[in-house]
């Protein structure tokens, strides 16, 4: 009995030591459990570190190396939080600024100058003139600045000059209304020789549906029609007593600008000359128009003066002078696609007045239309002028009842008599081609200076034809005319010398410009 109590003691200590055991592996899988639960969490902390140190390193610590295998038990444990990027700012909406145009200047907005803002009346009656000056000068200063004259108003503006040199580039006039001139002499007062006048500006545009209207029907009675006033000395010498009181040669003068554009605008009834050029470089006319009686005197159209690279194109002038006029001092001219008539036609001079040197070169005219006017394309110059003129292309002109179609007047003389004298301006290379249509007293005109001969005349595909055969009419005329016939014209000019005159001379310092 003895030792089965014995070994009963024993197996139940044995028990009793296994309980033992157990719960104390289990107290230590507990702390290593929850010592490796520490660790991860660590490591997770430093990761979170690293990751936010080395945002830009672009390190990837999960997918190099050997993968690491999961733990035992399914919990998962929690994944590094990467710093996202900072989220992108809400656009704002700017607004859109048109994309620049051409002349006007590094994209900006052009600002608006409307005379009606500057007290403008706009009614025909009171005088505006205070107005246009206001809104000019505040234009001035604005580079691609646009002065408006509004349509369905019309303002009686006196004599005014919307000058630079101080003012901004690529001012734009928009006329779209209709600007009227004073009928009495007072507000002209002495000396002024212009009604509206842009001098001394950089790319200037004249533009719009308007008219300019000079009301020179009561002028036109008290003018002396044998004397045009078209010489320069008239623009910068005061009137003398006797004509003291008659307006301004032009209508619309601009004066020593470059890059100017006329273009959609009418001129009309000027007291004398509608659209001048003086000293101008870069000038564009094109669609726009000039509207006065035939009879009215010295009333030219489109007036060239010391002026370079100008073209005109797409215009209609009816005049009672020169629908285009050319002067000395002009060259690099090119006029296209111009109705003419009724008029004087189309004129370079007079030139060489009161002994005065002209120079005139590389001058274009071509598919123009000429109906009902004196001449057709003329050549002017005085007695006793120096200077020269060369490379002129007269091309493609269809005449309609004109009195000269072709002309070279080395004899003009715009007064009863005129003093005979020896010296001329010289008259070279200049071509008439495709000259057609009708004429009403003589063909072709050449009377050239007997002393200094034209040379270089080239005729080619003449047709003219007399209106009406019944009417006394003349023949072909050449004086001292030298050249060629490169084909057959109607009706034949066999007047024309072919070659070179004899004693052709050297040219002398006297004509060279």
């Amino acid at each position: 009995m003895k030792g089965v109590g014995l070994r009963r003691h024993a197996f139940m200590f044995l028990v009793a030591f296994l309980v033992w055991s157990s719960s104390i592996e289990t107290c230590i899988a507990r702390k290593s459990k929850h010592w490796r639960q520490r660790r991860h969490a660590a490591s997770v902390s430093l990761y979170k570190k690293k990751t936010k140190d080395h945002s830009h390193g672009h390190h990837n610590y999960h997918n190099g190396g050997t993968k690491t295998k999961p733990p035992p038990y399914k919990t998962t444990p929690p994944s590094p939080k990467v710093k996202a990027p900072p989220s992108p700012k809400p656009k704002v909406k700017v607004p859109s600024i048109p994309p620049p145009q051409k002349g006007y200047g590094n994209g900006q907005q052009s600002k608006v100058f409307d005379v009606l803002h500057f007290g403008a009346k706009g009614d025909g009656k009171a005088d505006d003139t205070k107005a246009f000056q206001a809104a000019w000068a505040a234009a001035c200063k604005v580079e691609a600045s646009t002065v408006v004259v509004p349509a369905k108003f019309i303002f009686l503006v006196g004599p005014i000059s919307f000058s630079g040199p101080y003012c901004q580039a690529n001012i734009v006039f928009q006329l779209d209304g209709t600007i009227i001139a004073p009928t009495d002499s007072k507000p002209w007062g002495k000396g002024i020789l212009q009604w509206l006048e842009f001098t001394k500006l950089k790319g200037i545009t004249v533009q719009g549906k308007g008219i300019i209207d000079g009301r020179g029907s009561g002028w036109w009675l008290e003018a002396p029609y044998e004397d045009p006033y078209d010489d320069e000395r008239k623009l910068i010498i005061p009137l003398n007593n006797t004509v003291q009181e008659r307006p301004p040669m032009p209508a619309l003068r601009f004066y020593g600008s470059f890059n100017v554009t006329v273009t959609g605008i009418t001129i009309q009834n000027s007291p004398q000359c509608h659209l001048k050029f003086d000293n101008c470089i870069g000038v564009v006319v094109h669609d726009m128009s000039v509207s006065s009686p035939g009879d009215s005197p010295n009333t030219d159209g489109i007036h060239l003066q010391n002026s370079k690279d100008v073209l005109i194109h797409g215009t209609t002038l009816a005049c009672g002078d020169d629908c285009v006029s050319i002067q000395t001092g002009c060259s690099n001219v090119y006029i296209h696609n111009v109705n003419c008539g009724p008029g004087h036609g189309i004129s370079i001079g007079s030139l060489g007045k009161d002994n005065t040197k002209a120079c005139v070169s590389n001058i274009t005219v071509r598919d123009i239309m000429m109906h009902n006017t004196m001449n057709g394309v003329r050549i002017k110059t005085w007695q006793g002028g120096s200077g020269n003129v060369q490379g002129v292309l007269f091309s493609n002109i269809q005449v309609s009842e004109v009195q000269l179609p072709i002309v070279i007047d080395q004899f003009y003389c715009d007064k009863r008599t005129c003093k005979n004298q020896t010296a001329a301006v010289a008259l070279s290379g200049i071509t008439y081609e495709k000259i057609r249509g009708t004429y009403t007293v003589k063909p072709v005109h050449l009377a050239c200076s007997d002393s200094l001969p034209c040379i270089g005349v080239t005729l080619s595909a003449i047709q003219l034809k007399p209106m009406q055969e019944r009417y006394h009419l003349y023949d072909p005329f050449c004086w001292q005319s030298y050249g060629e016939l490169t084909t057959p014209t109607v009706p034949p000019i066999a007047c024309l010398q072919i070659g070179k005159p004899p004693n052709n001379r050297v040219q002398s310092n006297y004509d060279v410009c």
